[in-house]
């Protein structure tokens, strides 16, 4: 693990963001800025341990793709994203790279917390839909709702 310190002063490309960050980091690159965000709250991740073991099970045993979960970038032109879950389909591993997605999944699963709400919900969704994300899950646990938007 290395240190971080701070935000880097000048925007950078997505390989820079990449030798510039870790695994631990709470970061997603956006337009070449560096995006911190909060670590997730303990609801946050029993939903999404309890979407990722249900939705894996269902992906692996029907052979269909894989389901990650963060921290793992989703690279799209100009972004890279780190959804809660992302489904990548069987005929689109081969965009896989060891730290990141390259191209949009098959399916990005945000959870919804208060702080994000206006990214997952705004920013996210255009961009999400502008890269060719397929399928976009918003679960709001506040609202106790769940959102399902498809790509045509």
């Amino acid at each position: 693990m290395k240190a971080i310190e701070g935000l880097p002063p000048r925007r950078m490309s997505y390989e820079e963001f990449l030798e510039w960050t870790d695994e631990d980091t709470l970061a997603e690159w956006v337009d070449g800025k560096v995006v911190m965000y909060s670590p997730a709250s303990r609801r946050h991740q029993l939903i999404n341990g309890f979407l990722a073991t249900v939705m894996g099970t269902f992906v692996e045993q029907r052979n269909l793709g894989i389901v990650l979960s963060a921290p793992f970038q989703m690279k799209l032109e100009r972004s890279g994203r780190e959804p809660d879950l992302l489904f990548i389909a069987r005929e689109h591993l081969g965009r896989l790279r060891e730290t990141y997605l390259d191209g949009p999944a098959d399916l990005a699963v945000e959870i919804v917390s208060p702080e994000s709400v206006g990214w997952d919900r705004g920013e996210k969704f255009y961009e999400y839909e502008a890269g060719g994300v397929r399928e976009y899950w918003l679960i709001d646990p506040q609202r106790e709702r769940a959102e399902f938007y498809r790509l045509g």
